[in-house]
This record gives structure tokens, C-alpha cells and sequence, in this order.
């Protein structure tokens, strides 16, 4: 079963396109990595799925409801860690901690554990604390209480290398427990490191959806040969699959070559004098990067107003970064 599915998905600003016709499906009990520059609609299409924007067109079922009619109870089974951090600066760690527990009917099983392997200190005020603790508070919320689905928006944004593994080290957790992680994140490697299926969003469209093994195996790789004698470019440039090929030296040729044709290029290197060749994989940045070439389109996304505003409910939404 789906833990998150949506069927053209469209939300407009006025005439603006925010998203528009995203359809996408979330496999329950796997992490699901949603990748797009700023602006291409990925915190509009968080929004619409968590029911704090209503979609101009489309529908969206998230563990089974749909957002627009039980956004309560949708809520209390989802955590979610916003991509800007907003808390209440003059209160503690420890009294955000307490505040959402209160909603929730007291603290998360993972409260005391989370706030351990963040190295998270609860009891100095927000103003006193650095980015990277502000995001430690901001995924404790998030997490403690064990969401059945996770929303986590670039969660590692700010974050030293140890604790960015730790981040990683709870979804492999949460994931063996059953539970379905929606990664949002700018951090390619990242991305790589712990997601199974990947959408690809660009100026409000998703643009792919597929898993990340079979993503990787359309990339391009990078091949330079050396020869023993004089070679031209052409001696590659006319294979299909070949992208581009390009003389280093009289004698060293480097192309780029989509993943199938490989064994193409080998034969054709069989029957020439070799004397060193080098095959560097290209990773999923590169995949990306693939959809992001040439021009955008001329209407982009606008962005969602009202990104960090005041206010105590918020805590238990996008200002704490916990739902």
C-alpha cells in the first residue's frame, strides 16, 4: 500500500503555477527522496500533503486519508521538520519538548534517545543556540513520538558530519520498524545515501519518478582512454550512446558515455592499442543535473507565503518542525 499517493496535484497562486498535474506514489515502509532547486514546488507539494494549503486541483491520500477531508487525524500520525527552523527564542529545549508533548498525551517514546544521539543540550534557551541545535530541537519534535510517516525537508541543514550520520542512522531505524520516510532534501549524496525511489520536480512539474538503482543506471559515465598511437575524436564520437568525446592529447581521448552503451565503447577499443583506460561513474548529482540543462520555463513557481510566521500553534506545525 501507498503511504503517500496524489493525482494531478495543482496548486496555483492567482494565475501563478506553484505545482501543477503531480502525480506521485510513495511506497509504504521505504524512503522516498523528492529532489528539485529552490522554487520548483517542493514545499508546495509538502504543504498540500500535510493539508496547510488546499489544492486548486487534484487529489491527495496520505496512510490512507484523504488531506483535504482528516487533516486531524492525518496529523497525528505524521512528523514533520520544515526546511526553515522557527521556534519561540526565549524558552528552553526542554519546554518545546514538553509543549508539543502535551498534544500528543505525553513524551515520545524516542524523546530522551533522540535528544542522546544528537548530543542536544534541552535545557539552554533557542537564542542560545546555534543552527545546527536549533535543527537537533527542530527533528527531536519531528521524531519523538514515532510518526507512522516522516516529512522531513533538508534535515540535515546545518548539521556537523557525526550528526548528519545520526540523522541517517534513525531513518535506517524507522525504516526497519515499518515506517515511511519523505525526504526532501538539495544534498544529492544525501539523497543516494538513503533513499530507494526519487521524484524529480522542476518548475512545478515532476519531470521523473523512479527508483534510484535504475535512475543510476541511465547516468552518464566518464571514460578516458590513452592509446598508443595518434587517435581522432571520431574514433568514439560516431557510437550511440557516446555524448561527447574530446582530444585531452594526441593520444587521450575522454567521452561521455550513458550507462548501456559501455559495452559498445569496449569492443570498439578491442581494436585499437590501449595503454590505460579509466571508468569514473557518475552520481545521482549528475542524473539530476541531466534534467536541469538548457533553459527553465518561462513561468516558475512562486513561493508559499507565509514561511515562518508567529504564532504557538505553529510549534506543533512549521514553526517547531513537528505535526
Amino acid at each position: 500500500m501507498d503511504a503517500i499517493s496524489t493525482r494531478g496535484l495543482s496548486k496555483y497562486y492567482g494565475k501563478t503555477r506553484g505545482v501543477e498535474d503531480v502525480s506521485l506514489s510513495v511506497p509504504g515502509g521505504a524512503v522516498y527522496g523528492f529532489l528539485g532547486p529552490n522554487g520548483s514546488g517542493k514545499t508546495t507539494t509538502i504543504r498540500c500533503l500535510l493539508g496547510m494549503l488546499r489544492p486548486t486541483a487534484g487529489e491527495a491520500t496520505v496512510l490512507g486519508h484523504q488531506v483535504t477531508l482528516d487533516g486531524a487525524e492525518l496529523r497525528r500520525r505524521v512528523g514533520y521538520v520544515a526546511g526553515e527552523v522557527h521556534l519561540y527564542e526565549r524558552e528552553t529545549g526542554r519546554w518545546h519538548l514538553d509543549y508539543v508533548a502535551g498534544f500528543r498525551g505525553g513524551r515520545g517514546t524516542l524523546t530522551d534517545d533522540l535528544v542522546e544521539r544528537f548530543d542536544f543540550d534541552p535545557s539552554k534557551r533557542v537564542k542560545e543556540l546555534s543552527k545546527g541545535n536549533k535543527q537537533k530541537l527542530a527533528l527531536i519534535l519531528g521524531m519523538a513520538h514515532d510518526p507512522e510517516l516522516l516529512i522531513l525537508d533538508e534535515p540535515t541543514s546545518g548539521l556537523d558530519p557525526l550528526n548528519q550520520e545520526a540523522v541517517y542512522g534513525v531513518i535506517d531505524e524507522r525504516i526497519a520498524a515499518g515506517r515511511t520516510v519523505f525526504l526532501s532534501s538539495h544534498v544529492l549524496s544525501e539523497v543516494e545515501r538513503v533513499c530507494e525511489r526519487v521524484g524529480i520536480v522542476r518548475s512545478g512539474h515532476l519531470v521523473a519518478e523512479e527508483n534510484v538503482r535504475d535512475l543510476l543506471g541511465k547516468r552518464l559515465r566518464q571514460v578516458e582512454v590513452r592509446f598508443a598511437e595518434t587517435v581522432a575524436p571520431s574514433f568514439l564520437a560516431d557510437l550511440p550512446g557516446v555524448d561527447s568525446v574530446t582530444a585531452l592529447s594526441e593520444v587521450v581521448l575522454a567521452a561521455r558515455v550513458k550507462g548501456g552503451a559501455i559495452d559498445m565503447v569496449l569492443k570498439r577499443l578491442a581494436g585499437r592499442a590501449v595503454t590505460d583506460i579509466t571508468i569514473e561513474q557518475a552520481g545521482l548529482e549528475d542524473v539530476f543535473l541531466e534534467f536541469y540543462r538548457g533553459d527553465e520555463p518561462a513561468n516558475p513557481p512562486a513561493p508559499v507565503a507565509g514561511e515562518g510566521s508567529e504564532g504557538p500553534g505553529s510549534v506543533t506545525s512549521h514553526r517547531g518542525g513537528a505535526l
